[in-house]
């Protein structure tokens, strides 16, 4: 890559990589494999830099490759173990505000959706795509993507033991 190249990239990568993170958070729910996560998709986007004709489709190459990396990620042997502190406690019948006080006991209900609908459902309404946009970033159809939603938003139900409301 030229000195041009490397610039634009490095103002790129300065006015995103929080954004990317923050993504890649929803996506792993851990801080550490986020920054490893948002790594491997700007070393991919770096190494394709000269090869991208359209910059306006730059934020959707990065997205797909960050979805991907996450979804590689979780598919290795030793993600599928988690070690917890304490045995879950048994379910209660409270309503769903009292379960979900926090934006952090969402995000830990996340954790517990498949890889591919939890990289839906956080396309979808945490990043605010469409149902064109979603199947655009994995690379699927929009009826993927919506079957993909429809057993994501079940499963977040199941974990999180009551109605999950959304609106989109």
């Amino acid at each position: 890559m030229d000195e041009r190249d490397e610039q634009e990239f490095a103002e790129y990568f300065a006015a995103k990589r929080d954004s990317v993170r923050r993504t890649a958070y929803m996506l792993c729910g851990d801080w550490h494999r986020a920054d490893d996560l948002a790594q491997i998709a700007f070393v991919a986007l770096h190494r394709r830099w000269r090869k991208i004709r359209d910059r306006s489709a730059t934020d959707a190459y990065l997205r797909k490759t960050l979805v991907r990396a996450s979804i590689d990620e979780s598919r290795r042997p030793w993600r599928r173990e988690r070690q917890v502190e304490q045995l879950p406690e048994a379910e209660s019948g409270g309503r769903l505000d009292e379960q979900v006080a926090t934006r952090q006991d969402l995000l830990v209900g996340l954790r517990e959706v498949p890889p591919k609908q939890r990289a839906v459902l956080v396309l979808r309404y945490f990043e605010g795509l469409d149902v064109a946009g979603v199947a655009k970033a994995l690379g699927c159809s929009e009826g993927n993507v919506k079957s993909q939603t429809a057993r994501g938003l079940a499963n977040l139900r199941g974990v999180l033991g009551e109605e999950v409301e959304t609106h989109g």
